[in-house]
């Protein structure tokens, strides 16, 4: 009965988690940076700020945050401010080249960094919101079942953590890396660039 609804939500996921943003630029950097173990978990990281999204969309949260320019404001503040620090600390890179295959740390505290990393960069963004607001009230029918409502935002925690994962395993191949190391610190700066536009990009939003 509601494999139509599923379809669409899961076309319009795919359509949007395809679009290159912040969760794709972080999980490049940490997946060429620092390899697939950190890639992956900052693929689960954005994977789990995606059930915050999902979480307060079904307690009727983000319809307060989308109506409140206040809240609204707040969120994008504080997840631009995050992008232009990654940004910011990226573009001071030393010109060493990466390290291919050492880790930048203990094998715990590099994975909760990953996480910590993806898990903020999704979790803030309110255009996530905005997006997960619209899904939840456009696409899915406010009829449909809450536990069937649950299961679509399952979906599309591990389809996302599962997409991201593909990505950090591209860029973690040996090859890739390689490529990537012989540019250097070149190679944070332009990162470090793209994390800055993109925070500029988001400061200057506007509640729609």
């Amino acid at each position: 009965m509601y494999w139509t609804e599923f379809a669409t939500v899961a076309l319009v996921h795919l359509l949007a988690v395809a679009s290159p943003g912040p969760d794709f630029a972080v999980v490049v950097r940490e997946s060429v940076a620092r390899g697939s173990h950190a890639g992956r978990w900052t693929a689960f990281g954005v994977g789990a700020g995606i059930l915050l999204h999902v979480a307060y969309s079904l307690l009727g949260i983000g319809l307060l945050v989308s109506q409140s320019v206040v809240l609204f404001n707040l969120f994008k503040w504080l997840a631009a401010g995050y992008l232009l620090y990654l940004g910011v600390r990226a573009l001071r890179a030393r010109p060493a080249p990466i390290e291919l295959g050492m880790p930048s740390g203990p094998a715990g505290q590099s994975a909760w960094r990953s996480f910590s990393v993806g898990f903020v960069t999704n979790g803030l963004n309110p255009k996530a919101t905005l997006f997960f607001l619209s899904l939840f009230t456009v696409v899915i029918d406010p009829q449909t079942p809450l536990p069937i409502q649950a299961a679509y935002g399952a979906y599309l925690a591990m389809a996302t953590a599962a997409w991201f994962c593909l990505v950090a395993w591209l860029f973690s191949r040996a090859r890739v890396r390689a490529g990537f190391a012989r540019m250097g610190h070149w190679f944070d700066r332009v990162t470090g660039a793209v994390l800055v536009a993109l925070g500029v990009r988001l400061a200057l939003s506007e509640l729609a």
